[in-house]
């Protein structure tokens, strides 16, 4: 049995893939084609940009 080599990601790269569900009207699928990862991957990415980082860039951050 071969070991699963565990892949990282720049926060760059997560931002890229979460701004094309965002911001470019990719499907989840799409856009996890077009990067090369799992949706399972991709989510909490997406997840994370729409809690944290839009509020911030629109103005509308809680504290």
């Amino acid at each position: 049995m071969t070991k699963k080599i565990k892949r990282t990601f720049s926060p760059e790269f997560k931002l890229e893939c979460a701004l094309l569900v965002v911001d470019k009207g990719y499907s989840y699928r799409q856009a996890c084609e077009a990067m090369n990862v799992g949706s399972s991957t991709l989510e909490p990415w997406v997840r994370q940009l729409k809690k944290v980082i839009l509020p911030i860039i629109s103005g509308h951050a809680t504290k």
